[in-house]
């Protein structure tokens, strides 16, 4: 009589065994997730020639910007759908507090009629410039080679559009006080037509182009989304201060503090990328090639800023300095 083999069950997920120690919830919700990444000639595990497995083994597989495991990659604060959205009803809960706030004072009664004008041209056709952050950072998590790296640019995503809905939530507001500053009406006109935003425009445009993985993630989170940090939130918010707007002061300083955690994860991926030669030529290679868009966005919107003196070479000096943080 044979005797039964009985297999000892793991006391952890298999694929977290070897770390020989409970997996934290960032581990277990977060790592290894992605189910296209197995096979390398059939991602999806239907036909090798099927468009969608085309795309990944041309766009995901076949980037230059190689790691020999992408799965390694942690995000720094370890955000998971609880935490973040634990952490994010705070900060609604913080913006929609300052809006209750800055109403019940008049705030926008009280604001000068020539900076509202500036208001209607600098700051609420933001709503679209968000939007394509929102639309590249998914495409961006889509294709992206482990989970982990999906995850934080997600939530960067799920970041975007909270900034594009109170870009929106102001200018209703604005326009029953200004309804002659074409509010909720002329945005789309402004987006399209005025030089202000046509560098940002052409940027972002060509951005959703980028299909290539290891070039999307740079040109956006070390390219793009540096520039519109630096020049539409933070010299917005110093020219709403000096214009007395203490609101969109505040307002872009709390997307400020999403865009400090953005970089943060940003900043750990590059690290991991260095690791692998090649990666640094392949990767100043792409900053050198989108950078003077970028410089081309910012010039055109900071140069017209009121009361914000020098404010397009600081904002440039400023996407450079986090650059060259990383050794870039």
């Amino acid at each position: 009589m044979s005797e039964t083999q009985v297999l000892k069950p793991l006391k952890t997920w298999s694929h977290l065994a070897a770390r020989r120690r409970k997996p934290s919830e960032y581990e277990i919700v977060s790592a290894n997730l992605h189910y296209n990444d197995k096979r390398p000639d059939s991602p999806y595990e239907l036909s090798p020639t099927m468009f969608m497995n085309e795309w990944y083994k041309k766009n995901t597989f076949g980037t230059v910007l190689k790691h020999a495991d992408w799965n390694a990659f942690r995000d720094p604060e370890e955000v998971v759908y609880r935490t973040y959205n634990m952490m994010q009803d705070g900060q609604e809960t913080y913006v929609f507090g300052l809006f209750d706030q800055f109403n019940q004072r008049e705030h926008d009664s009280a604001l000068d009629p020539r900076w509202a004008g500036t208001l209607a041209r600098f700051y609420t056709p933001s709503r679209y410039l968000f939007h394509t952050v929102q639309m590249a950072s998914a495409y961006v998590g889509q294709v992206s080679p482990a989970s982990t790296i999906t995850n934080c640019n997600y939530f960067q995503m799920a970041d975007s559009f909270r900034w594009l809905s109170h870009t929106a939530y102001r200018t209703k507001e604005l326009s029953t006080v200004f309804p002659d500053k074409g509010f909720a009406a002329d945005e789309r006109q402004y987006w399209e037509k005025d030089p202000v935003w046509q560098g940002f425009r052409e940027l972002m445009e060509k951005t959703l182009t980028v299909w290539d993985w290891g070039e999307a993630i740079v040109v956006l989170n070390l390219v793009a989304k540096p520039a519109i940090d630096e020049a539409v939130l933070r010299k917005l918010g110093e020219s709403a201060r000096h214009n007395g707007d203490t609101l969109l002061g505040l307002l872009t300083d709390a997307q400020l503090v999403d865009a400090a955690r953005h970089r943060r994860w940003i900043s750990v991926l590059v690290k991991m990328a260095l690791e692998t030669p090649g990666n640094l030529e392949h990767i100043r290679g792409w900053i050198a090639k989108w950078e003077p868009l970028a410089d081309k966005a910012i010039d055109a919107y900071c140069t017209s800023l009121p009361d914000v003196a020098n404010g397009a070479e600081a904002a440039k000096a400023a996407t450079r300095d986090f650059r060259r943080s990383l050794g870039l």
